[in-house]
């Protein structure tokens, strides 16, 4: 996924209607719950990449990086697994149908779902060699934590780019379609 600087101008024309300025006025549920989900995700990807500068910095033997990373990641890997099924698979096709003039917007997300998925599983193998290591007690399980914070390093600007943009899209097409009051 490259990391693009945001979104095109032609698909921030809602954003531009309701801007994040304005977001702290009453939401709708479902655009407060979404927002809320995202700052979940932001939250875990800081405490790993904490984790990660920890470890690097020799605060944190791979005992201690595993006890603080893993039990994050693991629940990082399937929040934001089934978020994005739930996305792709429920939302983005009915937004499609109440704003079609969206539609290239939702397909970029739909895109960065995929690459993301990419990272994901590079994640998920990355920390299943580093707890197989811890496991064992293996001398190369510091070899697999540096490789694990590398992934982390790699995957943590084009998720947070896309939690960003599909921001941009979702929340004033909620708010706009809906009323704030719904």
């Amino acid at each position: 996924m490259g990391l693009r600087p945001g979104l095109p101008a032609d698909m921030l024309y809602l954003r531009d209607a309701f801007p994040r300025e304005r977001w702290t006025e009453a939401l709708p549920e479902s655009a407060a719950f979404w927002l809320q989900m995202h700052a979940g995700f932001r939250a875990q990807q800081r405490h790993m990449a904490d984790a990660a500068a920890r470890w690097r910095s020799g605060a944190l033997d791979p005992h201690g990086l595993h006890g603080t990373l893993i039990p994050t990641l693991q629940a990082f890997l399937q929040h934001l697994d089934g978020h994005h099924r739930i996305e792709s698979g429920h939302y983005f096709p009915q937004f499609r149908l109440i704003e079609p003039r969206i539609q290239p917007g939702l397909d970029l997300l739909d895109r960065d779902h995929d690459a993301i998925h990419a990272h994901l599983d590079a994640l998920y193998q990355s920390a299943v060699a580093f707890h197989q290591g811890v496991a064992a007690q293996s001398p190369g399980a510091s070899d697999h934590a540096h490789r694990l914070a590398d992934v982390l390093d790699r995957a943590a600007p084009g998720l947070i780019r896309h939690l960003d943009d599909e921001e941009d899209i979702v929340i004033p097409l909620m708010v706009l379609k809906s009323g704030p009051a719904a």
